[in-house]
This record gives structure tokens, sequence and C-alpha cells, in this order.
């Protein structure tokens, strides 16, 4: 069997100019979208991690949760803390733990943004046939997979991708509840 290169070398890196550019589209339309509640899409997942972990977090718990480093989650928190979305509170246990909570400002930012997210998200994948969405997840799965054998390829990928499924099941539907708590997540 004949490979050629050049086809294959062009489709393989328009597939990955598609997939960067389509990120970075989703990006920019999620600031848009974040940004009529005054929040960054950052902002917006720090506070998204917050509630998904179930009350004040640990700037490491966020951190993990995003897929960022701690570093860069502290420096998120910063600004936020400038613009009064979270509070950083200590531990009264353990004074060198702290913890960051929602501020009632955003609060009020927060739930109307996952409504606005949700209808996004809704509105985008909505020309997909639900056969066309279970191959896009099924495709981007393994690509998520070899993406973490080259980060970890010490570990066990079945077992990174449960602990990872496990964490983000049903985000979106839990998010719905919170903003929408007397109605299902049908909104």
């Amino acid at each position: 069997m004949t490979i050629n290169f050049e086809e294959d070398g062009n489709l393989i890196l328009r597939l990955w100019y598609m997939s960067h550019r389509t990120r970075a589209l989703l990006k920019m339309c999620e600031d848009q979208i974040y940004g009529e509640y005054n929040l960054t899409m950052e902002q917006y997942a720090v506070l998204a991690a917050i509630k998904h972990i179930g009350g004040p977090a640990r700037p490491t718990d966020i951190a993990r949760w995003l897929g960022r480093s701690t570093n860069s989650v502290s420096m998120i928190v910063d600004r936020m803390v400038k613009a009064g979305l979270v509070r950083r509170v200590r531990d009264r246990r353990d004074r060198r733990v702290v913890n960051v909570s929602i501020t009632d400002k955003a609060e009020n930012a927060l739930k109307p943004a996952i409504l606005a997210g949700w209808q996004f998200i809704r509105e985008i994948m909505s020309p997909l046939s639900d056969e066309d969405k279970h191959t896009f997840i099924k495709l981007h799965e393994t690509l998520r997979y070899e993406i973490l054998k080259y980060l970890n390829p010490e570990m066990s990928i079945e077992e990174m991708a449960r602990n990872e499924d496990e964490q983000h099941a049903n985000l979106m539907e839990r998010l719905i509840q919170y903003a929408l708590p007397s109605t299902s997540a049908q909104a």
C-alpha cells in the first residue's frame, strides 16, 4: 500500500488548523456571550468550577477541574477578587489553606450567563443530527485519548478518561439546574 504523503499531510494539517480555528472562534463567541454579563470566558469557567466543586474551593482544585496550572488560576482569581466576583477566605482550621468563594455580584451574573451559554451551545450544535453528534463525540474522544497518552505516557488512559468523564458528566445540566432550580434542564 502506497501512501501519498502530500495528500495525507495536507489533510492532517487542514484538520489540525480547523480544530484550532474552531476552538478560537468558540472562545470568541463565549467571551462575547459572557461579556454581556461582565464576565470573561475564563471568569465564567472559574465560577462554574466553584459551583461544580460545591462551594468555596481551593485554587488547586479549581485548576485541576479546569485542566490549567494553579498559577494561571491564581492570576485569574486575583483579577476576579479586584472585580468583586470572588473572595479569598482562609480556612479556620488550617490558616495556610485559602478558599475561593463566589460573591453576590458573581451569583447575579452567573445565573443568566449559564442560560445564555446553554442557548448558544444548543444553537451551534443544532445543524448536527444525533448521529453526527455521536460521531463528533467519538472522534474527539479518540483524539483526547491520544493527547492524554502523549501528556501522561506512564498513566492508564482509561483511568484518566474515566476520571475526567466523571468530573464533567452532565455539567451543563447541573449548571442549568443551579440557574433555574425550579425547572428542569429544558431551558
